[in-house]
Protein backbone atom coordinates (compact mmCIF):
# COMPACT_ATOMS: atom_id res chain seq x y z
CA UNK A 1 0.00 0.00 0.00
CA UNK A 2 1.33 3.41 -0.95
CA UNK A 3 2.11 5.77 1.92
CA UNK A 4 1.29 9.41 1.26
CA UNK A 5 3.98 11.96 1.89
CA UNK A 6 3.12 15.09 3.84
CA UNK A 7 3.48 17.07 0.59
CA UNK A 8 0.78 14.90 -1.01
CA UNK A 9 -1.79 15.86 1.59
CA UNK A 10 -4.31 18.41 0.42
CA UNK A 11 -6.05 21.10 2.48
CA UNK A 12 -9.82 20.89 2.82
CA UNK A 13 -11.82 23.72 4.35
CA UNK A 14 -15.51 23.41 5.16
CA UNK A 15 -18.07 25.24 7.21
CA UNK A 16 -18.96 22.52 9.71
CA UNK A 17 -22.14 23.21 11.67
CA UNK A 18 -21.63 26.94 11.21
CA UNK A 19 -17.91 27.02 12.07
CA UNK A 20 -15.08 27.28 9.55
CA UNK A 21 -12.85 24.19 9.88
CA UNK A 22 -9.90 22.95 7.89
CA UNK A 23 -7.69 19.92 7.81
CA UNK A 24 -5.26 18.02 5.65
CA UNK A 25 -6.03 14.68 4.08
CA UNK A 26 -5.05 12.34 1.31
CA UNK A 27 -6.99 13.01 -1.91
CA UNK A 28 -8.70 9.61 -1.62
CA UNK A 29 -10.12 10.12 1.91
CA UNK A 30 -13.89 9.82 2.18
CA UNK A 31 -15.81 12.75 3.61
CA UNK A 32 -17.17 10.49 6.36
CA UNK A 33 -13.64 9.63 7.49
CA UNK A 34 -12.46 13.25 7.20
CA UNK A 35 -15.36 14.42 9.37
CA UNK A 36 -14.78 11.75 12.01
CA UNK A 37 -11.01 11.37 12.05
CA UNK A 38 -9.75 14.83 11.12
CA UNK A 39 -12.50 17.20 12.32
CA UNK A 40 -13.81 15.11 15.25
CA UNK A 41 -17.46 15.06 14.12
CA UNK A 42 -17.95 11.51 15.38
CA UNK A 43 -21.74 11.69 15.28
CA UNK A 44 -21.46 10.79 11.60
CA UNK A 45 -21.47 7.00 11.61
CA UNK A 46 -19.96 4.77 8.94
CA UNK A 47 -21.85 1.55 8.30
CA UNK A 48 -21.75 -0.08 4.90
CA UNK A 49 -19.37 2.31 3.07
CA UNK A 50 -21.44 1.75 -0.09
CA UNK A 51 -24.21 4.31 0.47
CA UNK A 52 -26.90 1.74 1.19
CA UNK A 53 -27.44 1.93 4.95
CA UNK A 54 -27.76 5.71 5.35
CA UNK A 55 -25.91 5.89 8.68
CA UNK A 56 -23.41 8.42 7.29
CA UNK A 57 -26.02 10.86 5.96
CA UNK A 58 -25.14 14.52 6.44
CA UNK A 59 -26.31 17.74 4.79
CA UNK A 60 -24.06 19.39 2.23
CA UNK A 61 -25.22 22.88 1.32
CA UNK A 62 -28.59 21.99 2.85
CA UNK A 63 -29.13 18.74 0.95
CA UNK A 64 -28.95 15.30 2.58
CA UNK A 65 -26.32 13.03 1.09
CA UNK A 66 -24.20 10.03 1.99
CA UNK A 67 -20.77 11.10 3.24
CA UNK A 68 -19.28 7.67 2.47
CA UNK A 69 -19.85 8.29 -1.25
CA UNK A 70 -18.13 11.67 -1.30
CA UNK A 71 -14.44 12.45 -1.19
CA UNK A 72 -13.38 15.05 1.36
CA UNK A 73 -11.77 17.12 -1.41
CA UNK A 74 -15.17 17.36 -3.12
CA UNK A 75 -16.54 19.09 -0.01
CA UNK A 76 -13.88 21.80 0.01
CA UNK A 77 -15.55 25.19 0.44
CA UNK A 78 -18.99 23.70 1.15
CA UNK A 79 -21.33 24.00 4.14
CA UNK A 80 -21.59 20.72 6.02
CA UNK A 81 -24.10 19.93 8.74
CA UNK A 82 -23.79 16.81 10.84
CA UNK A 83 -26.05 15.48 13.56
CA UNK A 84 -24.08 17.57 16.06
CA UNK A 85 -25.42 20.65 14.29
CA UNK A 86 -29.08 19.77 14.88
CA UNK A 87 -29.01 20.68 18.57
CA UNK A 88 -29.98 24.20 19.57
CA UNK A 89 -27.29 26.78 20.37
CA UNK A 90 -27.72 26.12 24.11
CA UNK A 91 -27.11 22.38 23.55
CA UNK A 92 -30.73 21.34 23.99
CA UNK A 93 -32.18 18.84 21.55
CA UNK A 94 -34.08 20.00 18.50
CA UNK A 95 -37.74 19.05 18.30
CA UNK A 96 -37.08 16.00 16.14
CA UNK A 97 -34.33 14.68 18.43
CA UNK A 98 -36.55 15.24 21.44
CA UNK A 99 -39.42 13.33 19.79
CA UNK A 100 -37.18 10.34 19.08
CA UNK A 101 -36.04 10.29 22.69
CA UNK A 102 -39.56 10.69 24.09
CA UNK A 103 -40.96 7.96 21.83
CA UNK A 104 -38.11 5.54 22.62
CA UNK A 105 -37.41 5.45 18.88
CA UNK A 106 -33.86 4.25 19.18
CA UNK A 107 -32.12 1.25 20.54
CA UNK A 108 -28.47 0.88 19.59
CA UNK A 109 -28.56 4.34 17.97
CA UNK A 110 -26.13 3.55 15.19
CA UNK A 111 -28.51 4.51 12.37
CA UNK A 112 -30.07 7.49 14.15
CA UNK A 113 -27.66 10.27 13.07
CA UNK A 114 -28.30 9.54 9.41
CA UNK A 115 -32.04 9.17 9.93
CA UNK A 116 -32.14 12.47 11.82
CA UNK A 117 -30.27 14.27 9.05
CA UNK A 118 -32.55 12.91 6.33
CA UNK A 119 -35.73 13.63 8.29
CA UNK A 120 -34.57 17.14 9.21
CA UNK A 121 -33.81 17.95 5.57
CA UNK A 122 -37.09 16.51 4.31
CA UNK A 123 -39.14 18.23 7.01
CA UNK A 124 -37.41 21.50 6.19
CA UNK A 125 -38.50 21.15 2.57
CA UNK A 126 -41.96 19.84 3.45
CA UNK A 127 -42.74 20.84 7.07
CA UNK A 128 -46.23 19.34 7.10
CA UNK A 129 -46.19 16.07 5.14
CA UNK A 130 -49.30 13.97 4.98
CA UNK A 131 -49.23 10.84 7.15
CA UNK A 132 -48.79 8.57 4.14
CA UNK A 133 -45.68 10.56 3.08
CA UNK A 134 -43.87 10.11 6.39
CA UNK A 135 -42.62 6.53 5.81
CA UNK A 136 -40.86 7.84 2.70
CA UNK A 137 -38.62 9.90 4.98
CA UNK A 138 -36.94 6.69 6.09
CA UNK A 139 -36.46 5.28 2.60
CA UNK A 140 -32.83 4.40 2.13
CA UNK A 141 -32.07 3.90 5.82
CA UNK A 142 -31.45 0.53 7.39
CA UNK A 143 -32.19 0.02 11.06
CA UNK A 144 -31.61 -3.42 12.50
CA UNK A 145 -33.12 -2.76 15.93
CA UNK A 146 -36.37 -0.83 15.94
CA UNK A 147 -38.48 -2.05 13.06
CA UNK A 148 -39.15 1.64 12.19
CA UNK A 149 -42.50 1.81 14.03
CA UNK A 150 -41.25 4.04 16.84
CA UNK A 151 -39.16 6.12 14.44
CA UNK A 152 -42.22 6.82 12.30
CA UNK A 153 -44.28 7.59 15.41
CA UNK A 154 -41.67 10.13 16.53
CA UNK A 155 -41.70 11.89 13.16
CA UNK A 156 -45.51 11.87 13.13
CA UNK A 157 -45.50 13.32 16.66
CA UNK A 158 -43.10 16.09 15.57
CA UNK A 159 -45.25 16.94 12.54
CA UNK A 160 -48.41 16.84 14.69
CA UNK A 161 -46.85 19.28 17.17
CA UNK A 162 -45.99 21.66 14.34
CA UNK A 163 -49.55 21.42 13.03
CA UNK A 164 -50.95 22.16 16.49
CA UNK A 165 -48.71 25.22 16.82
CA UNK A 166 -49.66 26.41 13.37
CA UNK A 167 -53.37 26.01 14.16
CA UNK A 168 -52.93 27.97 17.40
CA UNK A 169 -50.81 30.68 15.73
CA UNK A 170 -51.63 30.69 11.99
CA UNK A 171 -49.42 33.71 11.27
CA UNK A 172 -46.24 31.89 12.26
CA UNK A 173 -44.37 29.75 9.74
CA UNK A 174 -44.13 26.00 10.35
CA UNK A 175 -40.94 24.81 11.99
CA UNK A 176 -39.74 21.41 13.06
CA UNK A 177 -37.13 22.80 15.41
CA UNK A 178 -34.21 22.20 13.11
CA UNK A 179 -32.22 25.17 11.94
CA UNK A 180 -30.37 25.86 8.71
CA UNK A 181 -26.72 24.98 8.45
Amino acid sequence: MKRWKQSELVPVQVELNGVQRRGLCEPRVLLSDFLRDTLGATGTHVGCETGECGACTIRVDGVAQRSCLTLAVQADGRCIETVEGLAQADGSLCELQHALRERFALQCGFCIPGILMTCAEMLKRRPLPEDEQIPGLLAGHLCRCTGYTDLLAAVRHTVAEVRRREAAHPASAPSVGVHDA
